[in-house]
């Protein structure tokens, strides 16, 4: 995969290992700067509390809650630049509309190329935007 394209650091909340791990690679392959896996909220949280990634891939139904949209609705109340968030599902109309407004969505499974691209992409205005991607 081409190097391109400007990836930062990336905070990957998945409790899929498989599935972390592809994505991880796929993005450290791409030039991320830093790529770290949690994989429960809480995990999540511990994490941003101590660092500011620039992006999250944020899996929304996680292991120990099945609303993994609630760490989105939090980094976007922390500050101006909250990190561009993309959530990851296999059950996107899930999402809530209003929720689902302050990320792209990815749903599963993505192939690495629109991986790159979401994490690089702005995020589109709403749900229908992504669906139509």
């Amino acid at each position: 995969m081409p190097r391109n394209r400007k990836i930062g650091s990336v905070l990957i909340v998945e409790d899929d290992t498989v599935l972390a791990l592809d994505a991880q690679d796929a993005l450290t392959g791409a030039g991320a700067k830093q790529v770290d896996i949690v994989t429960t909220t809480e995990d999540a949280l511990v994490h941003l509390r101590s660092a500011k990634p620039d992006a999250i891939l944020l899996d929304v139904y996680l292991a120990d809650r099945d609303d993994g949209w609630a760490i989105a609705e939090l980094v976007h109340e922390v500050g101006p630049r909250p990190p561009k968030i993309v959530f990851s599902t296999g059950a996107p109309a899930d999402i809530p509309p209003e929720i689902a407004k302050l990320g792209t969505l990815l749903e599963k499974p993505y192939s690495h190329e629109q991986l790159i691209n979401a994490v690089c992409g702005s995020a589109p205005k709403g749900l229908l935007a992504s669906l139509r991607r």
